[in-house]
């Protein structure tokens, strides 16, 4: 299958099986709150971010397999994805052993901390249960999983998450309505986690029949994970810190109210992780085999990239505080703050503005030569964070977050422009200006306008409505600005449309 069609199944079902995960996910929380109190909810979000550390074990090992097996799977050249995927393999049971130790070293400890009503029991049980999908992963699949990543093959993960995410969140709803335990809750991650184990094991023996792990492992080709870990380790530190600094300063019940915010702004995310890892693999083929064709494509990517991230933030912060108003009613705190969803768009939209350079500097290897920078941005989150959470609470650990990204940003965008690509960065400042300047005029226009939303069904009307105009502004100005962009792409949508046509034209001729 060419790396069009796979990044366009990676694409579609991507989307859809975000829309259906999103859709049945939105009850979770308010259900979790109602039945079980904020600081369950709170307690979950706390667990969750430590498992994302404890994920550190991996040391950089998936990262640097990916960049690794680039050029390989480009050049399908079998032996040497063999020999590393035999490393990989090497490692991950290695680090499966010893996460299995640390689930249960947390589940027994972590609980003797906490400042909660919460039985020890009951904590224990559930870290202990979130923690097993991550031993399964090591143990038995993680290497499939950089493979089929690699080899633009996303859709069968995105597949496979979609209905075990169905299957999960539909057991634990009705688990939930039922009245049972929060303990029988937890379990259905574990059971479904085997299930996904067995399938991929199946799927990689139907279709990789040549894939063989008794090779000589290839350790040098993974030789940068060390330093991979730095920038892993940065990543963590700036998108999960947050949440354990509020769980000893602030307690479980602001922990809540900050991971309100943080999942429904995930949502978003998801959407924008899916599609940029629709295209990344072939991106990172072409990057890895013809540099100048790279450079066209990328600089549409990176327009049209940023318009979407930008439409996709106005929208979410137009509407976030409407819809938690109907969402949080009835709950044991209040969840309203018209502060918090400007701190979590700035913080979002530098974070998502810089993805398109990080990409640059995933594809080049280049993790040594940027280490020192991913260290100071960690230092610089966890000084400020630390510092401010003392005196404003929620407020001071988004300010460090930030703080450290508009250092980082800036970092990335000047690396990977001058040099790794040879060009000036002005183009990309000048793309991430244009869309700033379009969400600011959208935000205060939209969120001044005397709408009267009291259900779901007027904030969806008003949503769609909005949806459609913030389109419209900024992939038309981006077009106009942006033209090298725009011939590019059209170069590229119109034989899809074309073909699209063609086929629609045939089956209708066939019909008559």
């Amino acid at each position: 299958m060419s790396r069009k069609k796979n990044s366009i199944y990676n694409l579609f079902w991507g989307i859809a099986g975000n829309i259906i995960t999103t859709i049945i996910a939105i009850l979770i929380p308010r259900l979790f709150i109602l039945n079980y109190g904020s600081e369950i909810n709170g307690l979950l979000a706390s667990v969750r971010q430590i498992y994302v550390y404890l994920a550190l074990l991996e040391a950089g090992v998936g990262e640097a397999s990916i960049v690794a097996l680039y050029g390989p799977i480009a050049k399908n050249d079998r032996e040497s994805i063999n020999s590393i995927l035999a490393a990989t393999d090497y490692y991950y049971k290695k680090i499966g052993c010893i996460y299995l130790l640390g689930v249960i070293g947390l589940g027994m400890v972590y609980p003797l901390f906490l400042n909660t009503d919460i039985s020890y029991h009951i904590s224990c049980s559930i870290i202990i249960l979130q923690g097993m999908g991550g031993v399964i992963n090591y143990l038995f699949q993680g290497k499939y999983n950089m493979l089929l990543r690699v080899d633009n093959r996303n859709y069968v993960t995105t597949n496979l998450g979609t209905i075990t995410s169905i299957l999960i969140d539909g057991c634990r709803i009705v688990l939930l309505l039922s009245g049972h335990s929060i303990i029988a809750v937890q379990a259905t991650y574990l059971f479904f986690n085997i299930v996904k184990m067995i399938y991929v094991s199946w799927y990689m023996k139907r279709n990789y029949k040549w894939i063989d792990l008794n090779v000589s492992p290839n350790f040098k080709a993974i030789s940068q994970k060390n330093s991979v870990i730095i920038h892993q380790i940065s990543a963590l530190i700036f998108g999960n810190t947050d949440v354990l600094i509020l769980t000893f300063v602030c307690g479980l019940k602001t922990v809540s109210i900050y991971t309100m915010y943080a999942s429904f702004f995930s949502m978003v995310n998801n959407i924008i992780t899916i599609i940029a890892n629709s295209v990344s693999s072939a991106l990172g083929q072409v990057f890895n085999s013809d540099r100048e064709k790279y450079k066209d494509i990328q600089e549409t990517y990176e327009t049209y990239y940023l318009a979407l991230v930008f439409i996709l933030f106005t929208i979410t912060v137009i509407f976030i505080l409407p819809f938690l108003k109907l969402y949080t009613a009835g709950a044991d705190i209040n969840y309203i703050d018209f502060k918090l969803p400007w701190l979590f768009v700035i913080y979002q939209l530098l974070n998502y503005g810089r993805n398109s350079s990080a990409q640059i500097i995933g594809f080049a290897g280049h993790y040594k030569q940027t280490q020192i920078k991913a260290v100071i941005e960690a230092v610089i989150n966890l000084a400020v964070s630390f510092a401010s959470v003392f005196r404003w609470g929620i407020y001071g650990v988004l300010i460090g977050t930030i703080i450290a990204l508009l250092f980082r940003a800036n970092d990335m965008i000047l690396y990977a422009n001058m040099k790794i690509m040879k060009r000036s960065p002005w183009p990309t400042y000048r793309r991430w200006l244009i869309c700033f300047g379009i969400f600011l005029v959208c935000v205060m226009v939209f969120m001044n306008l005397p709408l009267t939303i009291v259900s779901y069904s007027s904030l969806i009307k008003y949503a769609i409505i909005e949806s459609v105009i913030i389109c419209i502004l900024f992939f038309g100005i981006l077009s106009i600005v942006e033209r090298d962009a725009r011939k590019v792409a059209i170069s590229y949508i119109e034989p899809i449309m074309s073909n699209l046509w063609k086929k629609i034209h045939d089956r209708t001729s066939v019909s008559k």
